[in-house]
């Protein structure tokens, strides 16, 4: 499915199943672009199976004049203050040299209208503390940074072993 925006060339479009190997290119951008590549451990393989079996994330790219410049992951997330479910950006890119053209804004509000059209209560994400260009972006188009909230993650062995220590049947 393809949608049309308001910035002429630019079109905003669903991954299909032949575009993994993309996904991966951009996941593997985002990476570099945040000094995070060594952490990437996806592959065609774990992206064909999250995406298109499983169905736990949904994929959008920016196309300009036929070209993909950027893309957007995210899922659906619940909240139990709204009683609601809301979705949940994990990873907008857009190529450095398309940026300050305003495709980003343009995924960004397509996830807004989608959030709305959903029924959803909120739409939410996570940026870098070091980030101050992202931040600034955000707060331009209303968005407001969570007080007293910062991101914990259990991974790897970590995860493992604490999973692990349940005791229940």
């Amino acid at each position: 499915m393809t949608i049309t925006t308001k910035i002429d060339g630019f079109c905003i479009r669903y991954a299909e199943e032949h575009d993994v190997p993309n996904i991966l290119h951009y996941i593997r951008e985002l990476a570099k672009f945040e000094d995070e590549l060594e952490y990437v451990k996806a592959d065609e393989e774990t992206i064909h199976e999250s995406l298109f079996v499983r169905k736990a994330a949904e994929v959008i790219f920016g196309e300009y004049k036929n070209e993909k410049i950027g893309f957007a992951v995210f899922h659906q997330n619940f909240s139990t203050f709204l009683e609601k479910p809301g979705i949940n950006l994990v990873d907008l890119y857009i190529e450095p040299e398309m940026r300050n053209h305003g495709f980003g804004n343009e995924m960004l509000s397509y996830l807004a209208l989608i959030t709305n059209e959903r029924n959803c209560g909120r739409l939410e994400w996570w940026v870098h503390d070091w980030n101050t260009e992202a931040k600034r972006f955000y707060k331009r188009i209303g968005s407001n940074e969570v007080d007293k909230t910062r991101v914990f993650r259990l991974t790897g062995n970590e995860l493992k072993e604490y999973g692990e220590s349940f005791n229940g049947k």
